[in-house]
């Protein structure tokens, strides 16, 4: 069970990590503002295997494209741990700098790199995508 949460441990959360769908950085500039850095590093989980302990406040957006975003932080140390769209009920994204061991995390994709910035180039290495994938 790989686990993690915020950095005071009021937000806790654990899963299976062989339910993982995958791993990728998101460089829009709603995720760019959310971590104060070039990107997010997120893991994609689907919401059933995912246990969280639901301590955590939500601030809710409509983002870029047109999706109804939520991110999860914690109210006392305000880490970001967890975002979703309401669009994909079935699907959530951790944030792997919220994971109390991140070693294992294989990230395969970038996504919005239209607004990644010089100061933190997009991985070449990996599948890219200019906005998200369709």
């Amino acid at each position: 069970m790989e686990t993690g949460g915020c950095l005071c441990g009021k937000v806790r959360y654990k899963f299976d990590r062989e339910k993982i769908i995958s791993a990728g950085h998101c460089h829009c500039v709603d995720c760019q503002k959310i971590t104060g850095s070039g990107k997010a590093t997120i893991v994609f989980i689907p919401t059933e295997n995912l246990e969280i302990n639901n301590k955590y406040k939500v601030y809710s957006i409509v983002g870029t494209d047109g999706t109804n975003v939520h991110r999860g932080f914690c109210p006392d140390c305000g880490s970001p741990i967890i975002s979703y769209v309401t669009e994909q009920p079935n699907l959530r994204f951790i944030k792997a700098g919220s994971l109390d061991d991140s070693s294992w995390v294989k990230t395969e994709s970038n996504c919005w790199t239209q607004s990644a910035n010089n100061w933190d180039p997009v991985n070449k290495k990996l599948t890219s995508y200019l906005k998200n994938p369709e």
